[in-house]
């Protein structure tokens, strides 16, 4: 399946540059943007290797676990999620995300921030088979080498006419995708959402060229964070584009995209492509948090 369309952004840039927006989050409802494409090839496979369950790995908001959940009873798979913070066990019902994903069929096991680091060791893997029974594994954020395959298929034909691609960065498989299947005029821009330089090193461990950049000065102190200068920008910029953005991921990407042009990083005349991949389920939960600290909320589409 293919986005719906690309959508030029209205706004007028210094030095004849274009912004036009990938809508990827406008695939599927519930299973949109990267998380689609992370996840088809896997499903693939975990039939073909007649797996029966479904074990990942997310947050109390992750768009993974939502996305799993529902991809997961729509395909006939029973769903396991590792949930990272052991204190969440009773507070599915105020939680957006978990809430669907329970809805959608998902079992969960709420595990210490200490246990969850284990995630990739072969002993905590195996001691889950041995509570859960057999499972098809699909790793925290979905990137594995199939994931990267169904990212490369983000970018068409009509996209040659770009210069650069810009898209928000958590565990790489996205960006890496993108950066396998650019053309040789192409530019990738990668925008990480989490603080640190470790990102580098698990994007080569997928991506076969050298056509890439991450930017790394718009994370905003780090993944899930925000402040009244973001949610001022994703406000006006919904009010403006009528495209919801969403805090995590790419909420940050657009504000660096244009803080870049502003600064000249551009050449003239660049034709620059955003990806959107999705994300808005986690507004909600956002907001819950932004009311609590009595900070303005984030609009979004109804």
């Amino acid at each position: 399946m293919n986005p719906v369309f690309n959508q030029s952004i209205d706004i007028q840039f210094p030095n004849n540059i274009s912004l036009t927006i990938k809508r990827e989050d406008l695939i599927h409802p519930f299973v949109s943007g990267n998380k689609f494409r992370k996840l088809k090839y896997n499903l693939l496979q975990a039939k073909a290797e007649n797996k029966k369950n479904l074990l990942t790995f997310g947050g109390a908001f992750s768009n993974h676990i939502a996305a799993v959940a529902f991809a997961g009873k729509e395909q006939g798979f029973k769903t396991i999620g590792i949930i990272r913070g052991d204190e969440l066990f009773d507070k599915i019902e105020e939680n957006p995300t978990l809430k669907f994903a329970q809805e959608n069929g998902m079992q969960f096991e709420f595990v210490s921030r200490e246990n969850y680091r284990l995630k990739n060791e072969t002993s905590y893997v195996e001691s889950l088979k041995q509570k859960f029974g057999d499972f098809y594994l699909v790793p925290e954020g979905g990137t594995n080498l199939l994931a990267v395959k169904g990212c490369e298929e983000i970018l068409t034909d009509e996209d040659a006419v770009f210069n650069y691609v810009c898209c928000a960065v958590g565990t790489g498989g996205t960006i890496s995708g993108l950066i396998n299947s650019a053309l040789q005029h192409q530019k990738i821009l990668g925008f990480p959402a989490l603080k640190g330089d470790f990102l580098t090193d698990e994007i080569r461990i997928f991506a076969k060229k050298d056509n890439w950049n991450l930017i790394s000065d718009y994370h905003f102190g780090g993944y899930g964070k925000i402040n009244i200068e973001l949610i001022e920008f994703m406000n006006a910029f919904f009010e403006e584009n009528k495209v919801s953005l969403d805090p995590i991921y790419t909420g940050k990407m657009v504000f660096g995209v244009i803080d870049l042009i502003r600064k000249n990083y551009f050449p003239a005349d660049s034709k620059v492509l955003l990806i959107h991949t999705g994300g808005l389920q986690g507004i909600e939960g956002m907001n819950l948090r932004l009311e609590q600290k009595k900070l303005p909320t984030l609009k979004i589409d109804a």
